[in-house]
C-alpha cells in the first residue's frame, strides 16, 4: 500500500491538503482581522453587513458553501474568466474561496469574544497616545483579543484542517480524494481509509501540540 504509485499519490494528496490548509488558515484569520474591524467601526450598516456574511457561513453546511462557490458562482463570470479560473486550477481556487470565507466567519467570531474579555477603555488609551484606527486595530486591540481568544482559534485550526477533507466532492486533489481514488483501484477499503485517518490524526495531534505552546507561550508574555 505505501509503496511505487500508491505512496506517491499519499504524498502528493497530503502535500495537497497542508497547501490548502495553510493557504486557508492564513488567509481566514486575515479576513477575520478586517471584519472585527468593520464591526468595530460606529456605522451600524456595517456592522449588519458582517452579521450576515457570519451567519450564512455559520448555518449553511460547509458542504452547499463549498458547491455554490464551485458549480453556481462559475455560472455568473464571464466565459474568458471561467476559462482563466479553470487554467489555475478551478477545484483548489473555489476550495480555497469557500473554505477561507467560511474559516473567517468563524475566526471573527472568536475575535470578537476576545475583544468582549478585553478591559474597558483601551480603544480609548490608544487614541490618548495618538495612535490612529488602523494603529489601534493592529497594535492593541487585535493583539490582545487574540490572545484571549488563543484556545477558540487553536480549535478553529483543528476545525479548518479536518474540513479540507469536503474539497474532495468537487474535485480538488486533496488527502481524501486520492484516498479515494486508492480505494476505487485496489478495493482495500479499510487500509486506504486506515491511512487517511492515521495522517488526519497526527496532522491534528500535532496542532494541538503547537496551539499548547502557543498559548504557554502567550501566557508566560502576559506574566511579564
Amino acid at each position: 500500500m505505501l509503496q511505487g504509485d500508491y505512496l506517491h499519490l499519499f504524498l502528493g494528496g497530503i502535500a495537497v491538503t497542508l497547501q490548502l490548509f495553510l493557504t486557508c488558515a492564513v488567509l481566514g484569520f486575515g479576513l477575520a482581522c478586517v471584519l472585527m474591524g468593520i464591526r468595530l467601526l460606529p456605522t451600524r450598516a456595517a456592522g449588519w453587513l458582517v452579521d450576515a456574511f457570519v451567519e450564512y457561513h455559520r448555518n449553511v453546511p460547509s458542504l452547499v458553501q463549498l458547491f455554490v462557490w464551485y458549480f453556481g458562482v462559475p455560472q455568473l463570470l464571464p466565459v474568458a474568466t471561467q476559462d482563466w479560473v479553470n487554467a489555475q486550477g478551478g477545484e483548489m481556487v473555489f476550495a480555497v474561496i469557500a473554505l477561507t470565507l467560511n474559516a473567517a466567519a468563524y475566526t471573527s467570531e472568536d475575535l470578537r469574544s476576545g475583544f468582549r474579555a478585553l478591559p474597558a477603555g483601551q480603544r480609548e488609551a490608544a487614541t490618548a497616545l495618538g495612535m490612529n484606527y488602523l494603529q489601534t486595530l493592529r497594535k492593541v486591540l487585535i493583539p490582545q483579543a487574540v490572545r484571549a481568544a488563543a484556545p477558540s482559534l487553536v480549535n478553529q485550526a483543528l476545525a479548518l484542517f479536518k474540513s479540507t477533507a469536503l474539497a474532495m466532492a468537487i474535485g480538488t486533489g486533496e488527502m481524501m480524494y486520492v484516498t479515494r481514488q486508492i480505494e476505487g483501484e485496489t478495493y482495500m477499503t479499510f487500509q486506504t481509509f486506515a491511512v487517511a485517518s492515521l495522517f488526519y490524526l497526527l496532522g491534528s495531534w500535532t496542532l494541538m501540540l503547537l496551539g499548547g505552546l502557543w498559548q504557554r507561550r502567550i501566557t508566560l508574555r502576559m506574566a511579564r
